[in-house]
């Protein structure tokens, strides 16, 4: 059978969350299902390492999807004449996105609705789209897979659509994610921080991430215990005042890392503190934990399905709890160990092979809904 994919977030170097998904479940499932032909739609010309296996078709479209005009151009007008063009039996749309003038049977991956509840932390064009829109794409979809019970929950809640619909399909680890040798660690280290030990925050810096109430938090620490530990803050330069006025000789900002750096900044870092108002799932908390590093995360959201009893928590609304995460972690050794030990458990749960397994099941019921009921 024939399943369309939106691929417009397979971007070469520039892979990020919803990328990262989409390539780490697509070169599976494509190469362990022959039987069925894959249509990779790109947006814009298109790296060949993103031709997983022979079954692959890609197509091409010359719209790309830069802002909520082009997204609504793309998706109505473009894509369906593709599913028309090709045949396609299933739609499968890992960002979330459909169109709504198809009747293919589709399956979006929607990661969270993070904008119906912080719709300001969006600019008006992108929020009013996003508003407007998911919650038709949910009505439209077949089957929805999301990454977490949390976001399984509030997609039900938020826009009444079936339990029965909903499959969560949890992220995974990417395998370079390890300990590190304590020379590596003692390299990296004298690179970004004059080697002293350092806190890292990994995400894009935007209102959601809590950036602000992170850095407010760690020069309460400084303050409190004057220890020469640094900040590193990893991520594209999205969020203004992105330094704290008091500590900003002990922060370095790296911008965007390639994966192969990143996981050595995060295997380097004495914690992950990572306290956003809102996750629907939290790569880096999964990430940090198999790289043997500590994690200090939100109580909020899916943050504690996901860190379990492996992580230390703190409300991302509370400077002082975050403070105090951030000395128990620098002076409590104890109990890093336990959570080191912890997180490696912890972080093998989550595979990559197992989310592709599980995206394939729920493609799969739609395309046996096709064969056992052709026409509905």
């Amino acid at each position: 059978m024939v399943i369309a994919v939106n691929c417009r977030l397979l971007l070469k170097n520039r892979l990020e969350g919803i990328g990262w998904f989409t390539y780490q479940t697509l070169k599976r499932i494509t190469v362990n299902h022959p039987e069925h032909r894959f249509i990779f739609i790109f947006d814009r010309p298109y790296d060949p390492s993103f031709i997983f296996s022979d079954n692959i078709t890609p197509v091409v479209t010359g719209l790309p999807t830069r802002h909520p005009v082009l997204w609504l151009l793309w998706l109505e007008f473009v894509i369906p004449r593709i599913l028309k063009k090709y045949r396609a039996d299933v739609f499968f749309s890992p960002d979330g996105f459909l169109s709504l003038r198809t009747r293919v049977k589709s399956v979006p991956v929607i990661h969270d609705i993070s904008f119906a509840h912080r719709p300001k932390d969006l600019p008006f064009t992108v929020r009013t789209y996003y508003n407007f829109f998911f919650p038709r794409f949910a009505r439209k979809a077949f089957r929805i897979c999301t990454v977490s019970p949390y976001s399984q929950k509030d997609i039900i809640n938020t826009y009444n659509v079936a339990r029965a619909i909903t499959r969560v399909v949890y992220n995974g680890v990417n395998e370079a994610y390890k300990p590190l040798p304590e020379s590596e660690i003692q390299k990296v280290r004298t690179k970004y921080t004059d080697n002293k030990p350092y806190f890292l925050f990994v995400g894009s810096l935007h209102p959601r991430k809590n950036v602000e109430n992170l850095l407010k938090a760690y020069d309460q620490f400084l303050e409190k215990t004057g220890l020469d530990i640094r900040m590193v803050i990893v991520g594209e330069r999205m969020w203004a005042g992105g330094k704290a006025a008091k500590s900003s000789s002990h922060i370095t900002c790296t911008g965007r890392l390639e994966p192969d750096e990143l996981h050595r900044v995060m295997g380097s870092s004495l914690a992950l503190t990572f306290v956003p108002w809102y996750e629907g799932f939290g790569i880096p908390v999964i990430e940090a934990m198999a790289a043997g590093v500590p994690v200090l995360t939100s109580n909020v959201t899916s943050l504690p399905e996901v860190g379990g009893k492996a992580a230390i928590y703190a409300s991302p609304g509370s400077i002082d709890e975050i403070a105090a995460g951030m000395e128990r972690l620098a002076t409590d050794h104890d109990l890093c160990k336990r959570l080191i030990s912890a997180g490696l458990e912890r972080s093998a749960l989550f595979t990559w092979d197992k989310t592709a397994r599980k995206v394939w099941l729920s493609i799969d019921t739609v395309l046996k809904a096709i064969q056992e009921f052709p026409g509905v």
